[in-house]
């Protein structure tokens, strides 16, 4: 499984190349840290964002390789959104994201 910096760096990587999102988005990693992006930019600062996204580090990779269903994940309560209207906006940005992150 990869590590915090790992998947950091695999989403900043992506962002840089094009796959940045239009809203700010805090990736919670249940305890094991968190991913803040913003546009382009991509941190592990702990900051607010318009969108906040609580799920494992492990659920979060299997969600980037297509093996985590994310319908299933919420209602399982793997996956919780701070907002899902927006959530489900950005649902096309996000899934472009983490497909070229994984």
């Amino acid at each position: 499984m990869a590590t915090l910096e790992e998947l950091t760096e695999r989403i900043r990587a992506a962002a840089a190349s094009g796959a940045g999102l239009s809203r700010t988005v805090k990736i919670d990693l249940k305890g094991e840290g968190v991913i803040h992006l913003d546009g382009p930019t991509v941190t592990n600062d702990d900051r607010p964002a318009d969108l906040t996204v609580t799920i494992s580090r492990a659920d979060l990779t299997a969600l980037g390789k297509g093996e985590l269903d994310p319908t299933r994940a919420m209602m399982t309560g793997r996956l919780r959104l701070s907002d899902m209207g927006l959530a489900f906006s950005l649902q096309p940005q996000i899934q472009a994201l983490f497909s070229k992150a994984v």
